[in-house]
């Protein structure tokens, strides 16, 4: 009878435990818990964060704010040279194909050829990409873009099923209609116009899209395996923005990027080589309304590098 009895408790306390568990949550995936570090490091921040991740080999991805629309400040040189590739390869030009560089082809913002004497300069659309990609040209930017067209680009993304990227102004023009919204100074006055500047829907991308174009870049799925490879080559040689998802790698991880920077607008987006045979990560930091410094904006990029960097290296 006693044992009768215990077993009877020792069969009310399985069941109870059975109950308990079946009340609790689940345990979130891996990919879940590393959403939630980055919403730690993102929260209560000055401006507005977006984050696209995905694995290429396994698939494994996440979005924070994907589908949200930022300026794009440099990195639509991207779809730029995506679309450029694409007339290279349809033969309406060569990349050996000379540009006679003018006096009024010096424009606004960053980049060498502002700096130059002009007439007096003749160079290649391979070196006029390498400008653009490398040390982020605006001159040289605008002279392909021209070259291209924005509609072209615009078009071919949309054939490619890829929404939510939108090339409209070139870099000369984007300027100075954000200099038009700089008419005060102070604070409160730079954030107004950086907030404005960021509705102006001419120029934006979401995350999600920069990391769909990147993966199919990197997939070989557009184009044809030469000019991905090519792609990928120039994004490799990229000298701006070190303190970004660079700047959060251990030194020496291979990383194919472009950065971006305007009006409260802090960028990088590209793909990660991990060590060890443990695959590619496509990871786009879009923002946009920071009045931080840059380098602060470029630290909390970092640390999301990080943390995605270690969790695909770890977790696989």
């Amino acid at each position: 009878m006693k044992k009768v009895r215990c077993l009877s408790i020792l069969l009310v306390f399985v069941l109870a435990a059975g109950f308990l568990a079946a009340q609790e949550p689940p345990a979130p995936p891996k990919i879940e818990r590393l959403k939630h570090q980055i919403e730690r490091i993102v929260r209560n921040q000055d401006g507005v964060v977006g984050v696209s991740v995905k694995h290429i080999e396994t698939g494994q991805g996440l979005a924070l704010n994907g589908d949200v629309s930022f300026p794009m400040a440099s990195t639509f040189k991207v779809p730029i040279l995506f679309e450029l590739l694409h007339q290279v390869k349809e033969g309406k030009f060569r990349l050996e194909d000379e540009i006679d560089v003018q006096k009024a082809d010096q424009h606004l913002g960053s980049g060498m050829f502002s700096r130059l004497v002009m007439p007096g300069l003749k160079v290649s659309v391979l070196n006029a990409v390498h400008f653009m990609m490398m040390i982020s040209d605006n001159s040289a930017t605008d002279l392909l873009l021209a070259k291209v067209g924005a509609e072209k680009i615009n078009a071919r993304l949309k054939a490619l099923g890829i929404e939510g990227i939108s090339v409209n102004r070139s870099c000369q023009v984007l300027i100075t209609d954000l200099m038009a919204l700089m008419t005060s100074s102070g604070q409160e006055a730079t954030k107004a116009a950086y907030v404005k500047f960021g509705q102006d829907p001419r120029d934006q991308a979401t995350p999600a899209a920069m990391t769909a174009l990147l993966e199919k870049v990197f997939k070989k799925e557009v184009l044809d395996p030469e000019s991905c490879d090519l792609m990928l080559r120039i994004m490799f040689k990229c000298e701006t923005g070190e303190g970004r998802i660079k700047g959060g790698l251990p030194p020496g991880t291979p990383l194919a990027h472009k950065t971006g920077t305007i009006a409260g607008t802090v960028n990088d987006v590209g793909v990660i080589t991990l060590p060890d045979g443990q695959g590619h990560v496509v990871l786009s930091v879009l923002t946009k309304e920071f009045t931080d410094e840059t380098a602060a904006v470029e630290a909390l990029i970092a640390k999301i590098a990080r943390v995605v960097y270690d969790y695909f290296l770890f977790a696989n």
